[in-house]
């Protein structure tokens, strides 16, 4: 397969697939050497082998949460949001053949069928967590708006990758267009956080920059229930300036400035003047900074280790990371947090997970790839790893080796309707 030659896909859009072996430079910017390919590969790899694992037999539910180290595993918690990222993982497997095509295809088509015709939903919407043998909700958790929509990138994701699968095109389709998204903003200009049966929907909205992006353009792009452009703007932008940088922040763990863009493309397009791909970089070189400056508390951080992000700690699962200091900060180290934004800092990224892959691996790499976090200053190691770090970790390993999550959910035409919804234009060309 040539790249550039574009495929047809079942809905009439075109995507650009390129070659399943392919390591080409993002912009041109980054040469991998031997090694950084061979790392990205292995990220790639030991996902797909996650969430093939992971992955109940009958349902295709996915693990909230898993042995590192690939032992067995009597826990039954299912996340929704892992799904989504699964089914993205399957497609990145199937085109690089990093398994079995054929085992993978009916593994995206088995949980596509549940999803639609078995999984509980409200208006189109899923609860966060359930038996993922059965799909039962469990601890009384929300339906939820932004769980749904990782859910609905997967979805979308695998009818643009399967397009020649007829099957699988109608499944994610359906899924996608029932999802009543004027039912979640509740009579206001921005989506809910959630809804639960005993008590209707959640006072919080998602009214501040964070990763409402992806569900705002998805819910933008409906065919069916479409939000009102309006609901773009509705939503607070503070920008601040830290250290060097200037960018929109958000009090919340780096991943917000991730989850969006692992689908997503925002590059060579702006929002009423913001370049939500530079803002990334920005925020991404900010925590780098921050993080060197932390040396005086915790000694092994440097150039080799670092990254933060919502992950589990020795005392469980917390939301903590920087600028500024957010939570219970201990020296603990998050693969995941340098992972997630490689496409936007890729040299600095590439080496802190070389280093942590090739001169702590005996430790924090097993059957998955990185355990979820890592502490340098006690020898803590997480024994698990989480299905929506390991996702995020090869979605932005697959963009930053060749663009490929970009170039094939890219052309969706829920995407391009979304964007232009929301009011994107090319960037200006500089001069």
């Amino acid at each position: 397969m040539v790249l550039g030659a574009p495929l047809l896909i079942g809905n009439g859009c075109h995507v650009n697939p390129g070659p399943a072996t392919a390591l080409l430079p993002l912009h041109g910017s980054h040469r991998f050497s031997t090694e950084e390919a061979r790392l990205l590969d292995a990220l790639e790899r030991t996902a797909v082998r996650f969430f093939q694992e992971a992955a109940h037999p009958t349902t295709g539910l996915v693990m909230d949460r898993k042995l590192a180290d690939g032992q067995p595993d009597a826990r039954t918690i299912g996340s929704i949001a892992a799904t989504g990222f699964g089914l993205s993982v399957l497609c990145l497997g199937h085109a690089r053949g990093h398994a079995a095509r054929d085992e993978l295809k009916s593994q995206v088509r088995r949980t596509l069928r549940w999803l639609h015709d078995q999984q509980p939903h409200e208006h189109g919407f899923f609860y966060h967590f359930f038996h993922f043998g059965t799909g039962e909700r469990i601890w009384k958790c929300e339906l939820s708006s932004v769980d749904s929509a990782l859910l609905f990138c997967g979805a979308l994701h695998a009818r643009n990758h399967f397009h020649d699968d007829a099957e699988i095109v109608q499944l994610a389709t359906a899924i996608y267009e029932r999802a009543d998204w004027n039912w979640f903003l509740n009579g206001k200009l921005t989506l809910s956080m959630g809804w639960k049966p005993e008590s209707g929907f959640l006072a919080s909205h998602w009214d501040h920059f964070c990763e409402l992006m992806l569900i705002n353009l998805l819910g933008l792009g409906s065919p069916t229930h479409p939000l009102k452009p309006e609901t773009w703007r509705a939503w607070s932008r503070p920008v601040r300036e830290i250290g060097a940088e200037k960018f929109v922040w958000s009090p919340a763990p780096l991943f917000v400035h991730q989850f969006s863009h692992a689908w997503f493309d925002f590059r060579g397009r702006t929002d009423a003047g913001t370049d939500w791909f530079a803002n990334s970089v920005g925020a991404t070189r900010a925590h780098l900074q921050w993080s060197l400056q932390q040396k005086h508390r915790f000694p092994r951080w440097s150039e080799d280790l670092w990254g933060v992000t919502s992950s589990d700690s020795a005392k469980g699962y917390v939301g903590w990371g920087g600028p500024p200091d957010s939570g219970p900060l201990d020296g603990t180290i998050v693969p995941c947090a340098a992972a997630g934004s490689l496409p936007f800092l890729p040299e600095p990224c590439l080496r802190t997970l070389r280093h942590q892959r090739e001169v702590h691996g005996a430790q924090v790499w097993k059957r998955y790839g990185f355990v979820d976090a890592w502490n340098p200053h006690t020898n803590w190691v997480n024994p698990d790893v989480i299905g929506i770090d390991v996702g995020i970790t090869a979605l932005m390993a697959a963009n930053l080796r060749d663009e490929f999550i970009w170039r094939s959910f890219g052309t969706d035409p829920a995407v391009t309707a979304g964007f232009q919804r929301a009011g994107f234009v090319p960037s200006p060309v500089k001069a």
